[in-house]
């Protein structure tokens, strides 16, 4: 499918490029990323109870923070945390009823990334494969007294993204991540179905190399 091709391309490519020799992020390094993300849900997000109510969730922009160690040279592991992304909700029925809704969610990420040597020093790509996890929190609805659950979600995130040097160790750093996010939701205790958020996030940061 179209939207894992993120993560077929990021993980060939780390296959590919782990015997280079050139050294872009010597082992034993790490960096510290400070920027904003945002969250752009796939436009399709599915449906509830049994087909009958359409899912839009909207878009959202929030400061974002990364965490980078090498445990060899041009290999590390990434941590991404951020401050809550908040999403209204739209269902609509088969008659063109709505129904409005939101959720607060936190989408920390794990990744193992190759970052590439270049001759151009002033680009410096890299590619990532991990694991996401997302908590749900502070769900609503506006449907009498009924109760929305959104429930915890776990999945694989794809990640790309050019460093901008701009000092021997400050960069700037834009990239982007299709992270599958997939998580069921129950009303009033009851399992409605799943949405599919699976979103693009794509970011601008700040990197300091330590």
């Amino acid at each position: 499918m179209k939207r894992h091709a993120l993560l077929i391309a990021a993980a060939t490519a780390c296959t590919m490029t782990l015997a280079t020799s050139a050294i872009a992020a010597p082992a034993g390094s790490w960096t510290v990323g400070v920027g904003a993300g945002y969250v752009m849900p796939t436009d399709d997000n599915g449906s509830l109870v049994n087909d009958t109510l359409k899912v839009d969730l909207d878009s959202d922009t929030r400061p974002t923070l990364t965490g980078e160690y090498f445990f060899a040279d041009n290999i590390g592991v990434e941590v991404l945390a951020a401050l809550p992304f908040h999403h209204d909700m739209t269902l609509t029925d088969a008659a063109g009823n709505v129904i409005k809704a939101k959720t607060q969610h936190l989408p920390p990420t794990v990744s193992l990334q190759y970052h590439f040597d270049n001759v151009n020093t002033m680009v410096k790509p890299f590619v990532g494969v991990g694991v996401n996890y997302t908590t749900f929190f502070k769900e609503s609805i506006y449907l009498n007294e009924a109760s929305l659950k959104v429930k915890d979600s776990v999945g694989v995130a794809g990640h790309i993204g050019v460093d901008f040097p701009i000092a021997a160790r400050d960069a700037v750093r834009v990239d982007a991540r299709y992270i599958n996010i997939e998580p069921d939701v129950e009303l009033n205790g009851k399992d409605i179905g799943t949405v599919d958020i699976n979103p693009w996030v794509f970011g601008v940061s700040y990197i300091k190399s330590f």
